[in-house]
């Protein structure tokens, strides 16, 4: 026993090494270019990218003489590989941080949280001790693409997190229909979505990455999109305001109105409809190799996030 332990141990780090080797390849597509990456001969990544196809009995990339392109196989291993070395790196990685390490720039994108100024303000106060560590900090309600656009944290809204990111979940909400009581002493009461958005006026928002309209839906499944809305913005915070001014009937997300409710300024209609639900989630791409001023950075958001909505969101 004694003497098969360190083989088997060097077998499984030599596998993990093969699965570096092929992540760096399937971001480059180029074998020199993943040569030069990892400071070895185009050779060597011949040679791992060739043992781990025998391993898998499958084969990783298609080749010609200008380009590699990734197989079926190797599309569906890709973000498990990444998975499996995002955690042995986390695993591996050691508690102290080195002042060199924290040089260079950290690209953050978020939505347009209610209380951003106060996250980022506690955010900077962390950095104080690595001058050098620079912040990109962009807000934009679109969804870009990691890759494009060099992101390397994010704070996004879905309805579920993209399998291809490392996760950090902050809370679940949902939404919910509301109505000024001003507007529905004038209108009455709906008592369902196609009398809503057929007699009354509606409010709605445009989503950025198609440039349409939301629409108003429900738990079920169900999608109503207003053929005439009163009033139309890309900005939540706009919406909540056309909806306690008694311009329209708007869905928004609840922990948002909740004030609104409660002091009667706004109105919940179809409380026992059942709402689509949402996640607010920290987010970091699978990288191959992750520097440790994005880890510190995402580990430290992480904290003053949760923190936050707990201490300060009733959901």
């Amino acid at each position: 026993m004694e003497n098969t332990f360190p083989k088997t141990r060097k077998i499984m780090l030599n596998k993990l090494e093969a699965l570096r080797y092929f992540c760096t390849a399937a971001e480059t597509l180029h074998f020199s270019e993943t040569a030069m990456r990892l400071s070895v001969s185009p050779q060597v990544v011949t040679r791992m990218i060739a043992d781990l196809e025998a391993h898998f009995g499958e084969q990783l990339f298609k080749r010609n003489t200008r380009k590699i392109v990734l197989t079926a196989f190797g599309e569906a291993l890709l973000p498990k590989a990444q998975k499996l070395l995002a955690e042995s790196e986390e695993l591996f990685a050691g508690n102290v941080v080195r002042e060199s390490e924290m040089t260079g720039i950290v690209r953050i994108t978020l939505p347009p949280l209610p209380d951003r100024d106060e996250i980022l303000f506690e955010l900077l106060q962390k950095m104080a001790d690595y001058p050098d560590l620079k912040l990109d900090w962009r807000i934009d309600s679109a969804q870009h693409s990691w890759v494009e656009e060099q992101i390397d944290i994010g704070i996004r809204v879905n309805v579920s997190p993209d399998p291809r990111l490392i996760v950090k979940p902050i809370f679940r909400f949902s939404e919910t229909i509301v109505a000024s009581p001003e507007l529905l002493t004038r209108l009455g009461k709906p008592q369902n979505l196609d009398e809503l958005v057929t007699r009354f006026p509606m409010s709605n928002l445009v989503n950025l990455n198609t440039g349409r309209l939301w629409g108003i839906h429900t738990g079920e499944g169900q999608m109503v999109i207003p053929k005439q809305p009163h009033f139309v913005s890309n900005d939540i915070y706009a919406e909540i305001q056309a909806a306690l001014a008694g311009r329209a009937v708007s869905q928004l997300v609840d922990y948002l109105i909740e004030p609104h409710l409660k002091s009667g300024r706004l109105v919940r209609l179809f409380p026992k409809l059942p709402m689509p639900e949402w996640e607010l989630y920290l987010y970091r791409p699978y990288q191959t190799v992750t520097s440790a001023r994005v880890r510190l950075v995402f580990d430290e958001l992480a904290k003053i996030l949760q923190k936050y909505y707990q201490d300060n969101v009733s959901v």
